[in-house]
């Protein structure tokens, strides 16, 4: 009787195990998301292949850290300056197309980028030029792309959606630099970019495999007054300038410890650049870790507090990260760091798209995108200025502690956002 009871209990603890596993990628049940995803998967690993192997590039023609910088700097800068009319775009123009669009001049920038480095011309110019154009590119790519998840996957699996893409992010950004770390070492820095060409053409055979259906929209004549309504929008709307005011704290806030992770390497710890190898690591770990948990919850109706309480470890994981007494808990405070920012971003995503009708999905998610990815050249600028007065400890735990208070403004608005989300 006890080894039958004990058998029952395995089976029904197993089946309780798939049934979870299911929750968890419920999005995958959808074709197109499952196509979407497996170009997705490629494509990431190609493109932080092709960041490792820039950064180097740059560094081993200039052997200058600020250079380094500003080649991060000209690849981001755009997503703030040109957030607006890349939302317009999207909201003026099929979204599909221009994600298709998109793609093919990403892989036009790597076979550039390839060609000169393999030839030996290539010069710092260049490698700044093409990290410019790939900023351009990038800041009309992400709105039109993330207002096609909902077409996907509907509003029921948004969130999952959402955080599964977060999780094949962040396991890109472990899997591509280790891959680049190899490449680079045996065939130099210009066989990664056409490595991460050839990703492209996966991404757009997947693309082109996709069957969305057709969506109406009323476009006004003059762009001006629709992209000025984007603006009314939100500016009428308490709850979704809480949900993008907290996002673009929290990234800026977070930029410090990123920025100055070298200093807590090299200089405070003494573990060079395998200990920042680590560091990172450890971030993108746990990452993967937040954004797995946050794709098991169904319901819309709890993600302010997901987002509330985000915001709360992300200040402490900051401050634990800036007073830390040992490598160990940098990594362990990293770890946090990384699973608060990208369950707080996953969570915010999936509100503002709930808040919205799809009329003004690509501009909104513009303004997103402006407050997640725009934000960060400028939390970088002032993290450096920062810490040439402050030292890099005090600089990242000033950012812990407005990340906390943040935090607490934000609190205000939760029950506002609760009564404006319905499941």
């Amino acid at each position: 009787m006890h080894a039958r009871a004990a058998r029952r209990s395995a089976a029904v603890a197993i089946l309780d195990e798939l049934t979870e596993a299911r929750q968890t990628f419920r999005a995958l049940r959808h074709r197109n998301f499952r196509v979407f995803v497996i170009g997705q998967v490629i494509s990431l690993i190609g493109t932080w292949a092709q960041n490792l192997a820039q950064s180097w590039l740059i560094y081993r023609l200039t052997h200058s850290e600020l250079l380094v910088g500003v080649t991060a700097f000209c690849a981001h800068i755009p997503v703030l300056l040109l957030g607006p009319l890349a939302g317009l775009a999207a909201d003026r123009h099929s979204r599909y197309k221009i994600v298709l669009l998109t793609q093919g001049l990403f892989l036009l920038q790597a076979v550039a980028l390839a060609a000169l480095t393999l030839s030996g011309r290539v010069q710092v110019v260049h490698v700044l030029g093409l990290a410019a154009c790939w900023g351009v590119i990038n800041a009309f790519e992400i709105p039109s792309r993330q207002s096609l998840y909902i077409h996907m996957v509907g509003h029921e699996d948004l969130l999952n959606a959402i955080a599964l893409n977060s999780v094949i992010f962040n396991a890109g950004r472990v899997v591509g630099p280790s891959v680049a770390g190899f490449v680079v070492a045996g065939l130099g820095e210009g066989a990664c970019f056409l490595l991460n060409a050839a990703s492209f053409v996966a991404v757009i055979g997947c693309l082109l495999a996709i069957r969305l259906p057709k969506t109406e929209r009323e476009i006004p004549d003059s762009p001006w007054a629709h992209l000025r309504d984007g603006f009314v929008f939100v500016k009428r709307t308490p709850p979704l300038r809480a949900l993008l005011g907290i996002t673009a704290a929290v990234n800026v806030c977070g930029a410090p410890a990123m920025v100055l992770a070298p200093f807590f390497a090299d200089a405070i710890f003494h573990k060079g650049s395998q200990g920042l190898g680590i560091l990172s690591s450890s971030m993108g770990v746990g990452a993967v870790a937040g954004t797995l948990v946050l794709a098991r919850q169904t319901g819309r109706a709890r993600l302010a507090s997901v987002v509330h309480r985000s915001a709360l470890t992300m200040g402490a994981g900051l401050a634990a990260f800036a007073l830390s007494p040992s490598f160990a808990v940098s990594m362990a405070a990293a770890a946090l760091v990384g699973f608060s920012v990208m369950r707080q971003n996953a969570s915010a995503n999936t509100l503002i798209q709930s808040l919205i009708g799809d009329e003004y999905r690509g501009r909104i998610m513009a303004l997103y995108s402006m407050t997640v990815i725009g934000v960060l050249p400028l939390g970088s600028l002032a993290a450096g200025a920062m810490a040439e007065r402050l030292g890099a400890r005090l600089t990242v735990l000033v950012g812990g502690v407005l990340c906390l208070g943040a935090s607490l403004v934000f609190r205000r608005y939760l029950p506002l956002i609760r009564g404006s989300v319905t499941e």
